[in-house]
């Protein structure tokens, strides 16, 4: 009797994640360290708390939109690729490749090494581990979670569900301290706004509502993966907002009742001032686990998104083809998390010696981010005119669903250059460089892109 060989794994994504594997990375991408850092910086020139709730209802409402359109495009085309793939299909290989360049060469492995200093300077404080004890931490996590990812989906699915649920009961337990114990809590001095004019001043705070709005786009990238991927996709999308919008509204309510504008202005950490006006130290002492617990569920679904659009882009441009490679055993890009983990420890290991902190990293990565996320939009008006497979999930509301996620992208792209500094431009001509990269690809003679289907 011969025995039977046993059957290859395929080479290639296969649905193997649930609704709640999705759902969880999609808010471990979103709710993650901004919450903590951003609010202080959305008060520094408003002093009216209605009007700082709005903008936080007004990113809630973008990213409603900006999820439905993504539904849309996810459901008719599932892929590792994400907007890599939508852009290819609507726009063509030279569209594709510089998303794909600007994602790799500075967005995606710049917020992996910023994520992960974060992580490394709350840790710090949990046990010191000396003057490089940040970057220690950081390029520890780097290396720890891109292993698990490489070990397995399932494996790193896992873990994200159990880092997202701990994370989500635990901002809900932060908000509901400060509804009970704010009236015991003494108002602080008032402080004046920075000046400016409110135009202005709507059009900086709203720059670092969308930033900690960030990531429900990375839902994209592992549609293809999903179970019953076509429709599955659709309720991650519209799961994972409702969730986020929740948290974020709760805990800014929170924020503003214990600490109003003046306080959130004064503070440097907003989050673990909030607690210790709370709960003295014990409660500053607790927000630190918290963030450290935030800054691993981010770091972790970052790392898995962002080695997926490497893959993509290596699968179909075949350059540099072993980056093409999925390995079917991991159900990964194995390769491509290999490439990203090096990237990121360089930033790592250069942000050692200085770093600018959270500010210049949204400087950088605001204009790239906002410029691929209008084309986008515009790619599902350019995609539904062609004819979409007739199983598609379709957008409610077309074509005003869209173009309002278009116009919103546009001034989002307005704000980014005109009320941020030179990191803005820096991040601007990193990308501005992948167009000789493109035209040298071309005279190399490597494989066409082509959108797969």
């Amino acid at each position: 009797m011969t025995a039977t060989a046993p059957s290859p794994v395929p080479a290639g994504p296969r649905p193997t994640l649930r609704l709640r594997d999705g759902v969880a990375l999609m808010v471990g991408m979103v709710v993650g360290v901004g919450v903590f850092k951003a609010p202080s910086l959305v008060a520094l020139r408003l002093d009216d708390p209605v009007l700082i709730l709005a903008l936080w209802g007004a990113g809630a409402l973008v990213m409603l939109i900006g999820a439905l359109c993504y539904a849309e495009l996810a459901s008719a085309f599932p892929d590792a690729g994400g907007e890599y793939h939508f852009l290819v299909r609507a726009f063509g290989p030279a569209t594709g490749f510089l998303f794909a360049w600007g994602r790799l060469a500075a967005v995606q492995t710049g917020a992996i090494a910023a994520v992960a200093f974060v992580f490394g300077d709350y840790a710090q404080r949990l046990a010191p581990l000396g003057p490089l004890g940040p970057a220690l931490y950081a390029a520890g996590a780097v290396i720890a979670l891109t292993a698990l990812n490489i070990r397995g989906t399932r494996h790193s699915a896992g873990v994200q569900n159990a880092l997202s649920a701990i994370l989500v009961l635990s901002l809900l337990g932060v908000a509901a301290i400060g509804f009970l114990l704010a009236p015991g809590v003494a108002a602080p001095a008032a402080a004046a706004p920075a000046g400016g004019d409110l135009a202005g001043a709507v059009g900086f705070a709203m720059i670092f509502v969308m930033l900690t709005y960030g990531g429900w786009n990375e839902a994209a990238y592992f549609s293809a993966e999903l179970r019953d991927g076509k429709h599955t996709v659709v309720r991650v999308l519209v799961a994972g907002t409702a969730v986020v919008v929740v948290l974020y509204l709760l805990i800014n309510a929170a924020y503003l009742l214990v600490l109003g504008p003046a306080g959130m202005r004064a503070s440097e950490a907003v989050g673990a001032d909030y607690m210790r006006a709370l709960l003295g130290a014990p409660g500053a002492a607790a927000i630190t686990v918290v963030v450290v617990i935030a800054s691993l569920t981010t770091l972790n679904a970052t790392i898995f998104t962002g080695a997926r659009s490497a893959y993509a882009m290596a699968r179909d441009a075949a350059l540099p083809g072993s980056l093409g490679v999925w390995n079917g055993r991991a159900q990964g890009p194995v390769n491509a998390h290999l490439v990203q983990a090096v990237l990121a420890l360089a930033l790592i290991g250069a942000g050692a010696a200085a770093r600018q902190g959270f500010t210049a990293m949204v400087e950088y990565t605001a204009p790239v981010f906002w410029f691929f996320l209008l084309l986008v939009g515009i790619a599902l008006i350019v995609l539904r005119r062609r004819g979409l497979p007739p199983d598609t999930w379709r957008v409610p509301l077309y074509p005003l669903t869209p173009v309002a996620f278009c116009a919103s992208a546009a001034w989002m792209l307005h704000a980014s250059l005109a009320y941020t500094g030179a990191g803005a431009l820096f991040g601007v001509a990193v990308l501005a460089l992948g167009v000789p990269v493109w035209f040298w690809v071309g005279r190399r003679g490597a494989a066409p892109l082509t959108p797969r289907t």
